[in-house]
């Protein structure tokens, strides 16, 4: 029998949008241009290999890790380099790809994983450029294949706003056998276990009936889809220790390379978001880095309003144009109110009866416990810096044995005992994206964890 943990603390935070599987069949998307962008991958130095008019396939390495050769980033898409672009001092932004009609595939031949070392297995993955879809704790950077981890946790569902489901994901296709054979890999590469971490409610044989692994069933508010919440419930990370993460629809990347021969990165992606017509809420089956101008073209004619793009979700995803790119680890596509031409008459004073709240301060504190009203909530932040912070504030959503508050004043002071001590190496920006959002001071505690992270890398490494 599975184990089950309960998680208490949180916020569930229920926006208007959610992408409806009955609207469409997992409409197939493409779109001429792509995109990989290295600072999707922390801790990844980039070095291009290829420039603007060389043609390439998917597979075929972009850049490669300054400081770890092996690891590559290659094209999701066969084509043709668009352009490299760069930024002040010539930092390396992005790399775009003009696709090919027809996609074509740089073929690894076909690979048996239990004849092959764990050694052959990282080798593999690093020159496919998989590899760099597996992160580690500590620092939540990419995993280093000289490393042999702990344990390796995956996470089964997502539990952010608007999030899809993995369920409907790894349904799709024949994901569930790659999933599965992705699972058997990692098992071969971790001197411990691999944690499967499922939502209560799972109901797909490919993730309760998981094999080479221990599934941990969690039900919860979020961030319980998190996989540092996961860890910290189920085996913390300890000074010296280093464990392996992944989701599961990234895991069905490592299955589709040893079943296909081929590096597939696409992605079952999930639009979603109150400014998204209703028609448009669905499931489209797409390729990681793909140009999203024409899935969201529509929502800006029905709207009227300054809209925000976001890839990824509302609490954690990357800001981009309308005719932006979906980032590597995202599955969700979000549309939100800017927010910028509203003016609410009397400001806070006023009821707020169509008002998101996590405390008493309107009356739909109330409405929300007893319904399960969808808020329309814009991108403003309603207000500035505070010098304060509230106490118990960022406590009461983070479910994690760890105190947020003192953890991050010891990012700030850079105080490497006490950041050890509160449990740096557990975290990652993403578990403090609830703290941020009730956070009455307006703190940027996502992009101070980041920089404290990295920071601490450096001077540890």
């Amino acid at each position: 029998m599975a184990t089950i943990i309960k998680i208490r603390k949180g916020l569930n935070i229920n926006l208007e949008g959610k992408a409806e599987r009955s609207l469409s069949d997992f409409v197939s998307y493409e779109s001429e241009l792509h995109a990989v962008f290295p600072d999707d991958f922390p801790g990844f130095v980039p070095k291009v290999s290829v420039k603007p008019g060389d043609r390439v396939l998917a597979g075929t390495p972009l850049m490669y890790d300054k400081n770890r050769p092996e690891i590559k980033l290659t094209s999701p898409v066969s084509g043709t380099i668009e352009a490299v672009n760069r930024g002040e001092k010539r930092k390396l932004l992005s790399v775009f790809i003009k696709a090919d009609k027809e996609n074509k595939y740089q073929n690894f031949g076909k690979k048996d994983p239990g004849s092959m070392t764990p050694e052959e297995i990282k080798s593999l993955l690093a020159e496919t450029g998989i590899f760099a879809f597996i992160r580690q704790r500590p620092y939540d950077i990419i995993a280093n294949p000289q490393d042999t981890p702990r344990d390796i946790f995956v996470t089964g569902f997502c539990s952010a706003p608007l999030a899809p489901d993995f369920e409907i994901q790894l349904g799709a296709t024949d994901k569930p056998d790659a999933f599965q054979t992705g699972l058997n890999v990692l098992a071969m590469l971790t001197s411990g276990k691999v944690y499967l971490g499922i939502h209560n409610t799972a109901k797909l044989p490919c993730l309760k009936e998981a094999k080479n692994v221990e599934i941990v069933t969690f039900e919860g508010p979020h961030p319980v889809g998190n996989v540092s919440v996961q860890i910290n419930h189920i085996k913390p990370v300890n000074k010296g220790e280093i464990v392996w993460t992944m989701n599961a629809s990234d895991v069905s990347f490592i299955g589709r390379l040893f079943l296909d021969e081929n590096v597939i990165l696409d992605r079952l992606v999930a639009l979603t978001g109150s400014e998204v017509p209703k028609s448009d809420r669905a499931y489209y089956y797409t390729t990681a880095g793909v140009c999203l101008e024409n899935m969201v073209k529509n929502c800006a004619e029905q709207s009227h309003k300054r809209l925000r793009y976001i890839s990824g979700n509302v609490l954690t995803g990357t800001q981009i144009p309308s005719n932006g790119f979906l980032h590597a680890f995202d599955n969700q596509v979000t549309v939100i109110p800017e927010g910028d031409e509203t003016h609410d008459f009397l400001g806070w004073i006023a009821p707020g009866f169509d008002k998101f709240s996590m405390n008493r301060s309107f009356p739909t504190f109330a409405i929300q416990a007893l319904t399960k009203k969808a808020y329309k909530i814009d991108a403003r932040i309603k207000g500035g810096p505070r010098a304060i912070i509230m106490s118990n504030e960022w406590d009461k959503v983070f479910p994690m044995d760890i105190h947020p508050e003192f953890l991050v004043r010891a990012i700030l002071t850079k105080d490497i005992e006490k950041m050890e001590d509160l449990g740096i190496y557990e975290v990652a920006p993403e578990d403090f994206a609830l703290c941020e959002f009730v956070d009455m001071s307006k703190m940027e505690l996502q992009a101070i964890v980041r920089q404290g992270l990295n920071w601490l890398y450096k001077e540890l490494s």
